[in-house]
């Protein structure tokens, strides 16, 4: 077993993240149950993120900090852990998309990663890595608290009728997923259309893609792959895909519209349930 004392901080951030929270909490004189009592968690789930068994969170991160009064230290740290915790391949990506100052989405299969419930990502990465679910859940869930920030991208979403009709985690997954889906209408930087089936033939049918402009950096494209996905500053393709953009854009319905077909598939495909009254904790 991995000892706290025996980590190397400089190895991984997840490393230098329990190297830290062993030491501060040895400062503070807290025991692993003592600083758990304090947070709402048990001794032995602060003992396994010492040992990098666990994966924090940011809401654990965050009350970490109010505990041992560390200034941010861990809600900081948390972000890079997370990162670190996504397929290397993808991790470049992650960083840009956390810098965009707008983003612009076309998804044919799946609802796009910044907008997916809890219950709808951990059913699609259990489909194959079930032996590391909860720790891209944590990172995937992470990568929304951009949507949060005080000065949040702009997001635009282009997503096919097709995405709502694809059963991801059973019916109760889907009807909170839509709704939630549902739930941006009025969010003055998120905006979501949905291309029907009726607009047939479309210039998005060769896959998804993601733009990601910045304030005063190049804009670049993210294309997926099976495997892996592509990244690309080519101005050549950055300008085919800004106008493909712009025709699906225009082929699609409007937020509106697009918000009554959404919500009339909730209701058709997946049936009525009330909303729990509980917010979701990460």
């Amino acid at each position: 077993m991995v000892l706290a004392r025996d980590l190397d901080p400089s190895a991984s951030p997840l490393d230098y993240y329990g190297y830290e929270l062993r030491r501060l909490r040895e400062a503070a004189g807290l025991k692993q149950g003592q600083l758990g009592d304090i947070i709402y968690c048990t001794g032995s789930l602060i003992g396994q993120v010492e040992c990098t068994k666990r994966v924090p969170t940011r809401d654990f991160s965050e009350r970490l900090d109010a505990a041992l009064g560390t200034d941010g230290t861990f809600s900081r740290l948390v972000g890079l852990v997370l990162r670190s915790v996504l397929p290397t391949w993808f991790q470049a990506y992650a960083e840009m998309e956390a810098r965009a100052a707008y983003i612009s989405t076309f998804q044919c299969q799946l609802v796009h990663g910044l907008l997916q419930t809890e219950g709808y990502a951990r059913a699609l990465l259990g489909v194959d890595r079930p032996d590391q679910v909860d720790e891209l859940l944590a990172a995937r869930m992470d990568r929304q608290h951009i949507l949060k920030r005080e000065h949040q991208p702009a997001l635009w979403v282009v997503l096919t009728e097709a995405v709502l009709h694809q059963e991801v985690g059973g019916h109760d997954v889907m009807r909170k997923q839509l709704a939630h889906l549902l739930s941006f209408l009025e969010h003055p930087w998120v905006q979501i259309q949905v291309l029907p089936f009726s607009a047939g033939q479309h210039t998005g049918m060769l896959g998804s893609f993601t733009l990601l402009r910045f304030d005063g950096d190049p804009e670049v494209i993210y294309e997926e792959g099976y495997a892996q996905g592509h990244m690309t500053a080519n101005p050549s393709v950055i300008k085919e895909r800004s106008f493909g953009y712009a025709r699906l854009q225009a082929a699609a319905l409007p937020p509106e519209r697009s918000a009554t077909l959404i919500a009339r598939v909730m209701e058709e495909r997946y049936g009525k349930q009330q909303e729990p009254g509980g917010r979701a904790v990460a």
